[in-house]
């Protein structure tokens, strides 16, 4: 009997915190991982040294989530590579930052570029790794709470990430049986994608705002998400189209007559 060839995960946007703490956790359970990135190549190759370091075999791959050539490009990388995909983590995302408070300086080009890579990305990167995976395989998408309570970055934010929750739906419909598609909504992350967004003196102020109204009283660190996102990825699971929260009690929110 031939041994069980390790399996196989993709993780888009693997140089930012998300993808790369996720990365790190595929890498200590034995998967093989094609970390795709967007623009930061050293980055990318710092998270493929690490994921290394723990044993694991990867490859980066370069590529623009708008264009559906370079996802397919990603994909059969990872597939040419090692012949089988077996789950894919969309943690790639992007925003900008502009208060709601300012409508009429929203700007269309912006508004698009942000849905097309938090919503379009992922359903053609998940298009791709369908045509290759094979029962029990999973895709985990990374969302957002803004996508349900409307509150975010931006406009653009909120609403590409509402279209991402319901994307989700959809696909967990369509490539069922062989394929579980699931979404992690994060609250608040403490990561460099935030603190450079806001500046650190307002990163603090709205996260010590966050944290007074989370259940959990803090905001979530990037390992957090990915340990729902790596535990939704993992085989043998029945879990399909759920919207999975970790935001560390934000929605939930504080009780505030509780007694300490």
């Amino acid at each position: 009997m031939q041994p069980e060839q390790p399996r196989v995960a993709i993780v888009s946007g693997a140089a930012g915190t998300v993808g790369a703490a996720c990365a790190r956790m595929l890498a200590q359970r034995g998967y093989r991982l094609a970390l795709h990135y967007a623009r930061r190549a050293d980055a990318a190759e710092q998270v493929a040294d690490a994921c290394r370091a723990l044993g694991a075999e990867c490859l980066t791959v370069a590529g623009d989530l708008t264009s559906d050539a370079d996802c397919r490009g990603v994909v059969e990388s990872a597939f040419a590579r090692w012949g089988r995909v077996d789950a894919l983590a969309n943690c790639a995302g992007t925003t900008v930052f502009l208060p709601m408070a300012r409508i009429d300086e929203a700007d269309d080009e912006a508004f698009l570029q942000v849905f097309q890579v938090n919503a379009l990305g992922p359903f053609k990167m998940s298009r791709a790794a369908a045509r290759r995976m094979e029962a029990d395989s999973a895709i985990v998408n990374v969302s957002s709470i803004a996508g349900e309570n409307g509150r975010g970055s931006s406009f653009a934010y909120v609403a590409s990430k509402a279209a991402l929750n319901a994307l989700t739906l959809s696909l967990a419909r369509s490539l069922a049986p062989k394929v579980r598609v699931n979404a992690v909504l994060p609250g608040m992350i403490d990561g460099r994608w935030m603190r450079e967004g806001l500046g650190e003196a307002s990163f603090e102020r709205v996260r010590q705002d966050f944290s007074s109204l989370s259940a959990l009283e803090k905001i979530c660190q990037p390992e957090d998400i990915a340990q729902a996102i790596v535990w939704l990825l993992e085989p043998g699971s029945v879990v399909t189209g759920q919207l999975i929260r970790v935001d560390a009690g934000y929605t939930l929110g504080r009780d505030r007559n509780q007694s300490s």
